[in-house]
């Protein structure tokens, strides 16, 4: 009660500088506001709230407003005026990008602010973590994206998965013209496979009936909520909800207390299983972290939610964004279907999508559009000058925009907003396919220009998996359907983002037998 009463006059002292500034924006800007067609332009700063009125005249629009400024600054990083003095730097430079996660990258953590803001929902997991513990989870996760691993994923789990769920689901789809939201769909999916690989848990989340889970339901709240609290105007306002258990906070409180019920619930199935058989080969990610000494349920629980929001909303929005862009480009899909017929003739479903060139480099386009994770901070731990010349001072956000890297003329050439996977390939002349259509060689681009993966220490360990998981569902549904979006004509979908990107609504499709 005293840190209220002490808070009161601060508040009260601050509430007439931002109606008089509310205002004046209003007043003077309102068509900038209003107008898409206006040049984009450097946000204002004033006294005491910095670019506050812009910042919340573009909520709605966040990434994409902020990948626009960051573009239009000269070396394309720009650094924000938030409430009360405090800054961000926005980056979409590739030279910035290499500096703070290869170059730099003992000086840029997750830091302070990060792991305080995501605590209550990822804990002490691999995505919430620096230094010594992120290296240890890092190490035993490590021993899940081995060959053998990777064979076993995509030849005994996601085939099981894409056989005798999905493809049944958009058969009985197809036959009944019913609409499918299929991001919801491509996130049961994902989440099935994610739980089964890594924790040898079978959820049965893709069912005919798509029953609503408590679980999934609790967690996508959670996501969302942790991920609002960066965006309130100062972290006191979320820490006093929180305090108080009021509003979104006690949401998040209610919505977390599932998901760690639901995760504890593995962990201890998981030990007493290990516990009865003691020869039981550590086959898992959580056999593995439960057999290496650490048997703190809390601890392990933390690495099963990370886990879950890396395997289930990463791939699923890829793939969500990806059938999106096929919808719009047939001249693409015609491509991946050729490549698909021709792959088929494989002697096993690994060494099939392992050589889909093709549709790997449509998914290397699909996710420079759209990224997964369209951007990610990191905490200054010491004072610095990035190579563009940007002072960052200690404790200090730098956050590289993905989204924006994707959008760079510089990077992409004049031609960047068109879905086009042929710049990510080479003609592998004189070899051809059986069919008489001309091979290709993909070409790797710059990690530190493309990070959809991030870079440096800490690039994504399944990156490999996601694209061996995201061919096969590619093969397997456009191999027999297509997938056709029931929006209206002219009508594009909105891309927003929390911890990881989303289709706004959803993506209402109807499922079409393929004919061609």
């Amino acid at each position: 009660m005293l840190f209220l009463q002490l808070l009161t006059p601060f508040f009260l002292f601050l509430l007439p500088f931002l109606f008089f500034f509310y205002f004046l924006k209003i007043k003077n800007n309102k068509e900038k506001v209003l107008s898409s067609n206006t040049k984009t332009t450097l946000p204002k700063s004033y006294p005491l709230i910095g670019s506050y009125l812009a910042i919340k005249a573009n909520v709605h629009r966040r990434i994409q407003w902020l990948s626009d400024i960051t573009l239009a600054a000269p070396a394309a990083t720009i650094t924000i005026h938030r409430l009360l003095g405090l800054k961000s730097v926005f980056t979409a430079n590739p030279a910035v990008v290499q500096h703070i996660l290869k170059t730099h990258f003992n000086n840029y953590q997750k830091g302070g602010t990060f792991v305080t803001t995501l605590s209550d929902f990822l804990g002490a997991g691999i995505f919430n973590v620096d230094s010594d513990n992120w290296k240890f989870q890092r190490q035993v996760a490590s021993h899940e994206f081995n060959t053998k691993s990777l064979r076993k994923f995509v030849e005994q789990v996601v085939d099981a998965e894409l056989n005798h769920r999905l493809i049944p689901i958009l058969r009985e789809s197809q036959s009944q013209s019913k609409t499918l939201d299929f991001q919801d769909i491509l996130q049961r999916f994902a989440f099935d496979n994610i739980c089964k690989i890594a924790f040898g848990y079978d959820p049965e989340y893709l069912t005919p009936s798509l029953k609503i889970s408590d679980f999934a339901t609790a967690f996508e709240e959670a996501n969302i909520i942790s991920t609002k609290r960066f965006r309130e105007p100062l972290p006191i306002i979320w820490k006093m909800k929180r305090a108080l258990n009021i509003g979104s906070e006690k949401r998040l409180r209610i919505a977390v207390s599932k998901v760690h019920e639901f995760a504890k619930k593995l962990v201890k199935e998981k030990k007493k299983e290990l516990e009865e058989n003691e020869s039981l080969e550590s086959g898992d990610m959580l056999s593995r972290f439960l057999s290496s000494g650490h048997s703190d349920e809390d601890f392990v629980m933390d690495i099963v939610i990370s886990f879950i929001l890396a395997g289930k909303d990463t791939t699923s929005a890829a793939l969500t964004w990806f059938f999106w862009l096929l919808s719009k480009n047939p001249r693409v899909e015609n491509e991946i279907v050729k490549e698909i017929r021709e792959s088929s003739k494989a002697i096993n479903v690994y060494d099939e999508v392992k050589h889909m060139v093709y549709t790997h480099a449509a998914l290397c386009e699909s996710m420079r559009l759209y990224p997964p994770v369209p951007t990610d901070s990191k905490e200054a731990v010491n004072d610095d000058i990035l190579p563009d010349g940007t002072i960052v001072k200690k404790g200090m956000m730098v956050t590289y925009h993905v989204y924006a890297m994707g959008r760079m003329e510089s990077i992409w050439g004049c031609d960047w907003a068109e879905f086009r996977p042929e710049r990510w390939l080479e003609r592998a002349e004189p070899s051809f396919g059986e069919s008489g259509s001309l091979k290709w060689r993909f070409v790797q681009r710059d990690a530190f220009s493309y990070p959809v993966f991030q870079a440096g220490p800490r690039i994504c360990l399944g990156k490999e998996m996601a694209f061996l998981q995201m061919k096969r569902v590619v093969a397997g549904v456009l191999g027999e359907f297509r997938v056709v979006p029931t929006m209206r004509e002219g009508e594009e979908p909105m891309f927003i983002s929390y911890l990881a990107s989303q289709m706004k609504g959803g993506f209402p499709v109807k499922i079409h037998q393929r004919v061609d």
